[in-house]
């Protein structure tokens, strides 16, 4: 990378006056070497361990010394979440900022494919690009399905069970030099050859033509693009001389490959951090190979989490599933307990996890991090099986459309406020606020409101009076009553909506008196002041991946193939020290959730079992220090 930033960019002096600058603790002798390092490595990085906080330092330090105009730093993440966290932190420096215009690109792997590969091949074939949406891919080939033209699809897939998800996840896959039209999870039931075959390819290929596409299809698209046009390989790397991939567990393995395809064998500095035994969403393939495996052999570690203290750490060693790792924890000294329950006492295990928070987390800490009940699995299926679902618990409960940290935008208000007025880091209470501002009001179309540190700051422009607004609700956010709230959500729909340039849908603005708030969280005071309690939110595993809680309860829940219970395979393997690289791969699955959610929490973490199934392990739990609970004789 000569010539593209300063030779002392990572100079010792620099970084500890950027660390003093952003007020974060003293580096360790792992997080040094991987800062310091100018070449292509990976990162494996226990959860809590710092990665992101690394990440936006080693940025800052980059774009503070960065010089070249014409090429820039890429970094690539796997989901939107985890792009806007890195985004916020650059933009919380004026060094930093300047890695988010031109030359420099930040953005999920999916939008550095659209922009730099899948778009422009469409384009050179003079096809506009109407939507690049799953969704929206469905909704139009089931309309288009019903013209004459496709009446033999149209009536095989009709006497199929579930026989339209054949056209609706109809993909592009490039095979032997061309586009050839697959299925979404697997081939179609037909060959292409037969009628059936052909109207399937034909309808693929007028949407295509529409420009109407699935997500899976750029990857496609791109990968023959290259193909046929070798010279935008040097053109892409020769822009991107360093790039940092984040979440690189959670990469597919076609993604992998697309990378692999434009980054391997350039000049490029390329950059991997990631924690393997945190991969939920990537396909199994992903993970192996000689050119695509992460972490590579001898890659650095972050073993050290300053998320939670030793008692949690040890848990999620020993759950660790796709690489053994033992994880030393360095933050708070947290407790660890297992509720055990019936049929007849599953609706008490969340209320008794709310108390339980209450009375062993901070209050300031739990306004700050609100708890969270995570699930693997929403409703209840079929089986007979107990319990499934957060439902079994929860009777009635529907998941949000969007996760959020808390169930109304006045909870987020009271939660960052009261950690404003600590003074202990107000910008994190700035932009978890605007987060949430940012959850409660979603476009209609398109993702366009831009992270805190992008807000203009002139009184005159949308963004600026978005910033007094929010300045507003830290400050006086546990103050307001129920017409103050009102007044001032009616000026931020207004704002906000100008801030977007488009229709806007506003979501948990609803008023609730912070009295009424501990009333309904069942919360126990420890003292006469009855600091209102903070209820626990609901929610997936996989939702809540990234996230960081006060208190955490994993409910148990039936394994994918209905056949085993998540939380109790997890206890079984704590207890019995059982090597998780001999376990069921369905047992590997539901356990590796399990790890997802119990490295959330910072104070306590809580695991929910099935009596008949849990008690034979609680002898084991209560010798390591676990608080067991079973609810059944209370």
């Amino acid at each position: 990378m000569t010539g593209t930033y300063l030779p002392d960019a990572f100079a010792t002096h620099k970084v500890e006056a950027m660390v003093k600058l952003l007020g974060l603790d003293p580096l360790d002798a792992e997080q040094w070497e991987f800062l310091q390092s100018e070449t292509t490595q990976d990162l494996q990085a226990a959860p809590g361990s710092g990665k992101t906080t690394l990440i936006g330092l080693k940025l800052a330090l980059m774009a503070d010394a960065w010089t070249s105009v014409t090429c820039g730093v890429c970094v690539l993440s796997h989901t939107n979440t985890a792009k806007n966290e890195i985004a916020d932190r650059v933009a919380s420096l004026a060094a930093g900022r300047r890695l988010l215009r031109y030359p420099h690109f930040i953005g999920t792997i999916q939008s550095f494919v659209h922009t730099f590969l899948a778009l422009p091949a469409v384009r050179a074939k003079g096809v506009e690009v109407r939507s690049v949406d799953d969704a929206a891919f469905e909704t139009a080939a089931i309309r288009i399905l019903q013209h004459p033209n496709y009446s033999t699809l149209r009536s095989y897939v009709e006497r199929q069970r579930d026989g339209t998800s054949i056209v609706t996840g109809a993909t592009f896959a490039y095979k032997d030099g061309e586009l050839v039209v697959t299925g979404a999870t697997r081939e179609p039931p037909f060959h292409a050859e037969t009628t059936s075959g052909k109207q399937l390819s034909s309808l693929k290929w007028t949407l295509a033509r529409r420009g109407v596409f699935r997500y899976q299809d750029m990857y496609a698209i791109a990968q023959q693009y290259l193909t046929e046009h070798p010279g935008i390989v040097p053109a892409v790397s020769a822009r991107f001389p360093f790039v940092l991939l984040d979440e690189m567990q959670d990469t597919s393995a076609t993604q992998h490959e697309l990378l692999d395809l434009v980054f391997a064998s350039s000049p490029t500095v390329v950059q991997r951090v990631g924690d393997t035994n945190q991969g939920i969403y990537s396909d199994a393939s992903a993970m192996s190979g000689p050119a695509s495996a992460f972490p590579l052999f001898g890659a650095a570690e972050l073993p050290v989490s300053r998320r939670f203290g030793p008692q949690i750490a040890a848990v999620a060693s020993r759950l660790a599933i796709r690489r053994p790792q033992q994880i030393h924890g360095a933050g708070p000294d947290g407790r660890v307990a297992v509720l055990l329950f019936d049929e007849t006492t599953a609706t008490d295990v969340v209320p008794t996890f709310e108390r339980m928070a209450a009375v062993i987390v901070p209050e300031d800490i739990l306004l700050r991090r609100p708890p969270r009940v995570l699930g693997a699995r929403v409703g209840r299926g079929g089986s007979p099986a107990y319990p499934q679902s957060i439902s079994c618990y929860m009777p009635g409960y529907t998941p949000p459309g969007r996760p959020t940290a808390h169930r109304a935008l006045i909870d987020a208000a009271r939660a960052a406020g009261t950690q404003w007025r600590s003074g202990v880091d107000s910008h994190e209470a700035a932009t978890e606020l605007w987060n949430a501002l940012r959850a409660s009001f979603t476009p209609l179309t398109g993702e366009v409101l831009p992270a805190l540190g992008r807000l203009e700051r002139s009184a005159a422009t949308p963004g600026g009076r978005v910033r007094i607004l929010l300045r507003e609700l830290l400050v006086h956010g546990a103050a307001f009553d129920e017409a103050g709230w009102g007044m001032l959500t009616e000026h931020l729909i207004v704002q906000m909506k100008l801030l977007a340039d488009r229709p806007l849908k506003a979501v948990g603005l609803e008023f609730t008196p912070a009295a009424e708030a501990a009333a309904a969280a069942g919360g126990v005071s420890r003292n006469s002041a009855a600091v209102p309690a903070v209820r626990a939110v609901p929610g997936t595993i996989q939702s809540a991946k990234g996230e960081t809680h006060a208190a955490t309860l994993i409910l148990e829940c039936l394994e994918k193939n209905g056949k085993k219970f998540d939380v109790t395979e997890a206890l079984r393997m704590v207890a019995e020290g059982s090597d998780p690289q001999r376990e069921l791969k369905s047992v590997q699955a539901a356990v590796q959730l399990v790890f997802v959610g119990a490295t959330r929490p910072t104070h306590l973490l809580v695991l929910a079992a099935h009596r008949d199934r849990g008690k034979r392990y609680a002898e084991v739990m209560v010798e390591a220090g676990w608080d067991v609970r079973d609810l059944t004789e209370h």
